[in-house]
């Protein structure tokens, strides 16, 4: 099994696009947002802007449909059948992209005043999406192949020696230059604890990035490698990346399985508590009729 290729980045322009707008608003409205009570009432923005104003009132509906989109991934992994709707990879792509956006609708909902009901719903979501970008963190660090499924050893390592052989001969290096060029870091991962764990990740991090420019470095100035295209050399720095990733998840697969599988121990209960709290929310506004289509 093949790792997975690269995925079209395509859901994050329109989060990229949508939250433009989102700062736009808020911009505009800075005088309102950042007004006393008894001011914000007597502002001409004041039918657009409060939560269930003309803008404030959309931003939580989206909101809400997200925050209710975002429980469809839980039930496409547990479901094979679902298989049909997309491959996992590409459902945690737009899994991750949609919540980005929920704190910016949330706030502009709420009309950047966190207090009451609103408030306990709005940082309870903040906790679901700060601990959800912990957890993509730590999902990228267990080696997965196209379909989202964990590579095993015997894969890793023989992705790993398909890419080694295919930069030596894009970058016109011998494959044992390579392979010293890429060296992983070769100190042991078992008995880590949580936070030793999570910084050795991030040390893989920057010696990939330090890597990634000696390897450029020697495909530039090296005699006989220097007609390399800048396209080309792109392409070997990608794949470069891709082989010390593997190489670095494989060394700590089970130090990341460990982690992963605690996170979603904590990730859950918020996650539920969120919900609960946002479909109060939801119960009481309508019940007070606190909205301009009720």
């Amino acid at each position: 099994m093949r790792a997975a290729h690269p995925r079209s980045p395509l859901p994050m322009y329109w989060i990229a696009i949508a939250s433009v707008g989102l700062l736009g608003v808020t911009a505009a409205g800075a005088g309102y947002y950042f007004a006393d009570i008894g001011d914000r009432v007597r502002s001409p923005m004041h039918p657009w802007l409060r939560p269930s104003g003309y803008v404030g009132q959309p931003a939580g509906l989206l909101a809400l449909t997200i925050f209710l989109f975002l429980w469809l991934y839980p039930l496409r992994r547990r479901f094979r059948w679902l298989a049909w709707t997309g491959t996992m990879a590409q459902w945690l792509d737009v899994h991750v992209a949609a919540a980005l956006l929920m704190p910016l609708l949330a706030a502009v909902h709420a009309g950047w005043r966190f207090t009451g009901l609103i408030g306990l719903g709005f940082w309870s979501l903040m906790i679901v999406w700060l601990s959800g970008v912990v957890g993509r963190y730590l999902y990228t660090r267990i080696p997965r192949g196209a379909t989202g499924l964990e590579l095993s050893a015997e894969e890793i390592a023989a992705d790993r020696r398909r890419l080694v052989g295919v930069i030596a001969k894009a970058s016109r290096l011998p494959e044992a230059q390579v392979e010293a060029l890429l060296q992983s870091d070769p100190r042991p991962c078992d008995g880590l604890g949580l936070l030793a764990t999570l910084g050795r990740m991030v040390e893989d991090d920057l010696a990939r990035w330090r890597a990634a420019r000696a390897l450029r470095r020697t495909c530039t100035t090296q005699a006989g490698t220097g007609s390399l295209s800048r396209r080309d050399l792109g392409r070997v720095l990608r794949l470069a990346r891709r082989e010390m990733a593997l190489t670095q998840q494989a060394r700590m697969l089970q130090a990341s399985q460990r982690i992963f599988r605690f996170w979603h121990v904590v990730h859950r209960p918020f996650a539920i508590a969120a919900l609960v709290t946002v479909v109060v929310h939801v119960g009481v506004a309508l019940a007070m009729g606190a909205t301009w289509f009720w």
